[in-house]
């Protein structure tokens, strides 16, 4: 397993000598076979500025930095969790890597591989299934039939230009698409993929939602895409705020849709501070809710989400309701290896599973310069497992909850709509 490293021009290069090593957290390690998997279709190699690279001489077992040279990362598809980060130093200490997810890449026996688990069936997400030329046929068409709906001009934009796939999915007509509804957010997350401060050193990768919609658009979204069995409309997206914000207009067009049709299912993402809030859209007719969350541990949750007025007590009390009123309730649980796997956080996190009845782990790798993150948040207390272990560990601790990537539809559910359809 030899090191990748790039070259000032970008160009990517295995080393004929130096083993790779990887990091978990902060800490350099082998990585070990049973980690490692193909790189994936879809993947991408990314060179990480004002870095170099770290490799092994395989006789002295000496830590060698490769000066002149950049390290390499790959960015995974949706569905594949990373395991490892990849194995560098800083040459700038002031210098932030972009907001996304770096997972440690080799080369082994004439091909790249990563550090990384398959968590998911990939097939509704993976790219080759949204052909762009067939995409923008698609939403000229479904423009010329909503002319005045922004929230569908809004989306056009996230799939042609960012090609968004759930925002891709409202313009195919299938799967989960996307209905951001808020452009305002009770949390000020120190990852936020749509709004950073200026002097953040965080450059959004994406433009958050400028407008605040109307219910009848609301409306006309959600008819429009509700229309199979399996169809899943979903507010909270990376291109907005905190969805429940704006729940004044989210219950009422539930109500509406509902009145109108029992088909498909509304999820919404959400950090789920908002207590009250969530009982009103809950008890309006929401199928699916999916809770951001990072940690269970208070001092690790409030230093990244850096929450307004609410705490984690609300987001356990928020996903204790809805699944006491039979939403089928998940975690969208930001990954990063050397964190997740410490015993403390997933002593906390497994509580608050049992606690609050989640039925799904959707493992998310979190999108975010390592240095920056590790030291706003306190230090491992226990054992780190390594994140193969760790995730072995909750399939042991928690068997009757779904571990994956995706929203996932509730197989009785789904035979309802179908017998409904």
């Amino acid at each position: 397993m030899y090191l990748v490293y790039a070259d000032e021009k970008g160009n990517v290069y295995d080393h004929p000598g130096l083993l790779s090593v990887a990091r978990n957290g902060d800490i350099l390690t082998e990585i070990l076979e049973e980690e490692l998997i193909p790189l994936p279709e879809g993947a991408t190699l990314v060179s990480l500025p004002d870095t170099v690279p770290i490799g092994m001489d395989p006789d002295t077992g000496e830590m060698v930095k490769l000066d002149g040279c950049t390290a390499v990362g790959a960015l995974v598809p949706q569905g594949i969790t990373r395991l490892l980060l990849p194995g560098y130093v800083k040459t700038n200490k002031e210098s932030k890597l972009p907001l996304f997810g770096y997972s440690a890449v080799v080369w082994k026996d004439g091909a790249f591989w990563v550090a990384g688990r398959a968590s998911d069936d990939i097939y509704k997400w993976d790219p080759l299934n949204f052909p762009m030329d067939e995409l923008r046929q698609r939403v000229e068409k479904t423009l010329e039939q909503f002319p005045q709906n922004r929230i569908l001009n809004h989306l056009s934009h996230c799939a042609l230009e960012y090609e968004c796939l759930t925002a891709s999915n409202n313009f195919f007509h299938r799967w989960e698409g996307s209905l951001p509804v808020s452009y305002t957010c009770n949390a000020g997350c120190y990852g936020c993929i749509s709004e950073q401060p200026e002097d953040s050193g965080f450059p959004s990768p994406q433009t958050r939602m400028n407008f605040k919609p109307t219910e009848d658009e609301l409306v006309e979204v959600m008819l429009h895409h509700l229309q199979t069995p399996e169809s899943i409309i979903s507010f909270g997206q990376g291109c907005e705020g905190e969805p429940s914000t704006m729940a004044s207009i989210i219950i009422p067009a539930m109500r509406r849709v509902r009145e109108q049709t029992d088909m498909g299912f509304i999820n919404i993402n959400t950090n789920a501070g908002l207590t009250d809030h969530i009982k009103g859209i809950v008890d309006a007719g929401l199928d699916l809710m999916r809770v951001s969350i990072i940690s269970a541990i208070d001092e690790h949750y409030n230093a990244y989400y850096r929450p307004r007025h609410y705490t984690l007590e609300n987001v356990a009390r928020s996903a204790e309701y809805a699944a006491s009123k039979g939403v089928y309730t998940s975690i969208n649980y930001l990954c990063f290896p050397g964190v997740f796997d410490r015993e403390e956080e997933m002593e906390a996190m497994i509580n608050f599973i049992r606690r609050t009845g989640i039925k799904l782990i959707q493992l998310r790798n979190l999108n975010i310069d390592p240095e920056s993150y590790l030291s706003m948040i306190p230090p491992a207390k226990g054992e780190v497992f390594g994140m193969k272990q760790a995730i072995e560990i909750y399939q042991e601790e928690l068997p009757d909850v779904v571990i994956g990537s995706f929203t996932h539809i509730p197989p009785e559910q789904l035979r309802r709509r179908k017998n409904m359809a």
